[in-house]
């Protein structure tokens, strides 16, 4: 049923109505819907705008649509224009003219922006807590391998030595920025938009702070205007989405080069690969190309949104009704990948060996030589230059560092002399970076049991977050 219509001569057109039409994709608002109908409904009820009798029949009949939404056994029909026509139709089905009377007070403009907060609640929640299965398996990874060498890279070009714990717990940091900016959402959007009307507030006694309590959001709105043209929310959200595919398809990238043949570092569990439909021998990475390609798709949704807030007039336009399909797709694609991400990660085997012998390949360990003659006082600039030339005489030679002769050693710098050896090894050079948030291994089993207690705290913080939306969502 329409929730409009008094002055008009005659209906839309089916094409102006396919257009309009919007409960094909949100009907997953139905049951944040039904929850601030709730609120809603105690304040008309509380200020005698509704009777109580005829309140306590709203409210049961909400329990019970409630209830059917969720069994599926009632959903939108063809005539209904979006969530909100579509659960009126229930209500009044169930109590005749009645059930309209919760439409006092409120407009589709502050009520589908408050169901969009609590659904965007609820499932930024859920994607953070996905994020902290992810960081923990991630973080248990690494600690199997704090004390394996590997070559760590810029440029995709070998650099220095790291542990390959470090490399793997780097991802781990990155997530939790994600999730250190999910928390700064949650406060911004934890503001109640229910009793802005349609742009100027009501005439009628409602109690748009009280209603906000009770939906559990921390704060009512500021200005009715921007209550209903207010988007950040949505568009904050899909920026973390997006970055959070970012660092998705990092992992991806990286757990494709790894299991190539030519690095064959990675041993990807047959649980999370596939294989040709032509080539019998192939085993694919698919689940980490898939996350990194799903990352173009997370993208394209924050930049379709901000796209489309861009240059919006005044309050409420129809342009927000956009908001919704770009929003829903980040998270059920976020939901999709983290798991299947979290288990590859968890089930991935490396070749120590074969990282090990690759550490100091490339000359990774020429920075060990500048920092040897630093160490003995000589200007930085120097001792780059000298460790250069060391690199230079083994490409010329076909020798490693370590194979120079004291007397080249003395003839590139008078300061270099033999004992530069000592800290031409793997073992050297890994555990004398102790620097803070350094690679040395003693360090890094610090970071990552840091990492693992913080992401303990975490995981509890939006765990009692979920209880209490939970408890707010009962009716």
């Amino acid at each position: 049923m329409a929730l409009w219509g008094g002055r008009f001569a005659q209906g839309p057109e089916d094409s102006a109505l396919a257009l309009s039409r919007s409960v094909h994709f949100d009907w997953r608002l139905a049951p944040y819907d039904l929850r601030s109908s709730m609120a809603h409904l105690v304040v008309l009820k509380k200020s005698g705008l509704i009777q109580s009798k005829e309140a306590d029949a709203i409210g049961k009949a909400l329990k019970e649509l409630s209830i059917e939404v969720a069994k599926g056994s009632f959903t939108p029909i063809k005539s209904d224009e979006d969530v909100h026509s579509a659960l009126e139709r229930g209500l009044m089905q169930k109590l005749g003219a009645v059930g309209g009377a919760l439409r006092a007070g409120r407009s589709r403009n502050d009520q589908v922006t408050t169901d969009l907060r609590l659904f965007s609640i609820d499932h930024i929640l859920e994607i953070g807590s996905l994020l902290t299965v992810l960081q923990t398996a991630i973080l248990e990874k690494a600690s199997e391998y704090v004390n394996d060498p590997a070559p760590g890279f810029t440029h995709i070009q070998h650099a220095q030595p790291i542990c390959f714990g470090h490399e793997l717990a780097k991802h781990a940091h990155a997530f939790a920025r994600d999730l250190d900016r999910i928390n700064d959402w949650l406060a911004r959007t934890s503001v109640s938009s229910l009793g802005a009307g349609a742009l100027a507030g009501s005439s009628l006694a409602i109690d748009p702070e009280f209603t906000a309590e009770n939906l559990g959001f921390e704060s009512s709105f500021a200005n009715s205007v921007d209550a209903v043209s207010d988007r950040d929310y949505v568009a904050e959200a899909l920026f973390i989405c997006a970055m959070i595919g970012v660092h998705l398809s990092r992992i991806g990238e990286e757990w494709s080069l790894w299991s190539s043949q030519e690095f064959a570092w990675a041993k990807v569990s047959d649980a999370y690969s596939t294989g040709s439909s032509i080539m019998p021998q192939k085993k694919n990475p698919d689940v980490a190309e898939l996350a990194r390609g799903k990352s173009g798709r997370l993208i394209g949704n924050l930049v379709s949104v901000l796209t489309m807030l861009k240059a919006l007039p005044f309050a409420y336009n129809r342009d927000l009704q956009e908001d919704k399909e770009p929003f829903f797709d980040s998270i059920d694609t976020l939901i999709l990948v983290l798991p299947a991400v979290t288990g590859m990660i968890a089930t991935t085997d490396f070749d120590r060996a074969k990282m090990a012998l690759a550490a100091p390949t490339g000359f990774s360990l020429a920075t060990e030589i500048a920092d040897y003659l630093a160490k003995k006082r000589v200007p930085f600039s120097q001792a780059h230059e000298a460790a250069g030339q060391c690199v230079a005489l083994c490409e010329a030679s076909d020798r490693q560092l370590h194979q120079l002769t004291d007397a080249e050693f003395a003839d590139v710098h008078p300061q270099l002399d033999g004992g530069v050896r000592n800290v031409l090894t793997l073992h050297g050079a890994l555990n004398s970076r102790t620097t803070s948030g350094g690679t040395a291994p003693t360090l890094v089993a610090q970071q990552i049991k840091d990492a693992l207690a913080k992401n303990s705290a975490t995981q509890q913080v939006i765990g009692d977050k979920q209880a209490s939306f939970i408890e707010m969502m009962s009716l």
